[in-house]
């Protein structure tokens, strides 16, 4: 297989920034009522956070995939940078592009179960299982395995730190019947 390469980024190069800066995530949102939506949105995110003297390099990032977008972070704690990001939330981009592109070049470590949920969120999403409540609840559930990392505390207890973003389905989701 060919090394990617343009400029001085390799495929490599983006599977480490990843591993080690970047996220897969996806956020639940429910029916904004007063437009009439009756179904839950899934926002599905890749990104990769930096220090903001760090926004060449996200410009290389975006410049090697050729998709997404930089956006600014301004922090306002002590001792902390602000922030660029790079991130790609638009779902055939995701699907055609960053989702492929991990599937060639493995993830290591935490990072590579991230993505291999956020593959079937962003995947169900596109197939518009969260229009049903069996998909919605699926996507909760693969949802709440991510970011879900396994450590040694203080004094070698073992940690389960588990992000869950709750949804509460009303009743007229839960027997299929939308209103």
């Amino acid at each position: 297989m060919k090394d990617l390469t343009i400029g001085m980024l390799t495929a490599d190069y983006i599977v480490g920034l990843t591993d080690g800066e970047g996220s897969f995530t996806a956020y639940i949102r429910p029916p904004k009522r007063e437009h009439g939506a009756k179904s839950y949105r899934i926002e599905c995110h890749y990104y990769i956070k930096l220090r903001d003297d760090d926004r060449a390099l996200l410009e290389e990032v975006k410049t090697f995939f050729g998709i997404g977008r930089l956006s600014f972070q301004r922090e306002n704690r002590p001792n902390h940078h602000h922030m660029y990001r790079y991130e790609v939330t638009n779902l055939q981009e995701l699907q055609n592009r960053i989702i492929p592109f991990f599937e060639r070049n493995s993830l290591r470590g935490m990072k590579m179960k991230d993505f291999e949920l956020f593959r079937h969120i962003v995947h169900a999403v596109i197939r518009k299982e969260h229009h049903t409540p069996i998909g919605l609840r699926r996507i909760q559930r693969w949802k709440s395995l991510m970011h879900a990392y396994h450590g040694l505390a203080e004094y070698g207890k073992s940690v389960r730190s588990v992000r869950i973003e709750k949804v509460r389905i009303p009743m007229s989701h839960r027997n299929g019947n939308e209103r």
